[in-house]
């Protein structure tokens, strides 16, 4: 079996899982369920509310990148173009600050049960796992740049922005380690430069590594 069909049919899998897991957390959505990544349920709020914090959380916004990212590569596993590149590097910063933050920080906090611990696996765990390990064995490469780091931290600050603006007039966060009602600016500030200092690392570590891991495209070519 060639490195591309190979990389097809992992990035294909990896789509899958993602789609599914978005399409039976959306269906508990419509029938009252619990979004998984809420602490506490929230069947009190309107549906409408329920859908805009859903698609609020970072990890559901770094999923429907990783979903986007695999499904093209599925279809192409030598996609490239400066904006596919700069959404490529967001999938694979996002999904693996999604990964680390809820294994460290949040997992304790919210308790699944039934289609909810599928959903969680998928969102939480399988896509974060299959993403990184597909992007060290398929690549790829080379994809990252000077250009494409710093313009890959657009999405990840207007989030932000977002975030602590909607929370600010809403009084509603996605996250504890973001409630400035709670923890106060000076608190949030602080965590916030961990994280983007953490991401900063993590992507720099990437292009690092492009250095060093065989050139995608060169091993795609030969068929090796």
């Amino acid at each position: 079996m060639s490195l591309i069909t190979m990389s097809r049919l992992w990035n294909l899998l990896l789509a899958l899982i993602v789609l599914a897991a978005f399409i039976l957390q959306i269906g508990l959505l419509l029938a009252g369920g619990q979004d998984i990544n809420a602490a506490q349920a929230s069947t009190a709020v309107p549906l409408s509310t329920r859908f805009v914090r859903f698609f609020s959380y970072f990890t559901v916004e770094s999923n429907l990148l990783v979903l986007f990212s695999a499904a093209s590569l599925a279809w192409n596993p030598q996609q490239d173009g400066r904006l596919w590149r700069v959404l490529r590097l967001d999938a694979l910063l996002g999904i693996a600050v999604t990964g680390i933050v809820f294994a460290t920080v949040l997992s304790g906090l919210v308790h699944h049960s039934g289609i909810g611990t599928w959903v969680n696996a998928g969102f939480h765990y399988l896509s974060p796992l299959l993403a990184l390990l597909g992007w060290c064995l398929f690549g790829p490469r080379p994809r990252i740049d000077g250009r494409t780091l710093v313009l890959a931290f657009v999405w990840p600050v207007a989030w932000l922005a977002y975030t602590l603006i909607r929370g600010a007039l809403t009084a509603w966060y996605p996250y504890p380690f973001l409630n400035a009602n709670e923890l106060g600016y000076a608190r949030v500030a602080l965590n916030i430069a961990i994280i983007l200092a953490g991401a900063s690392a993590f992507a720099l570590l990437l292009w690092g590594m492009e250095k060093y891991f065989p050139n995608g495209r060169q091993r795609a070519v030969t068929g090796a």
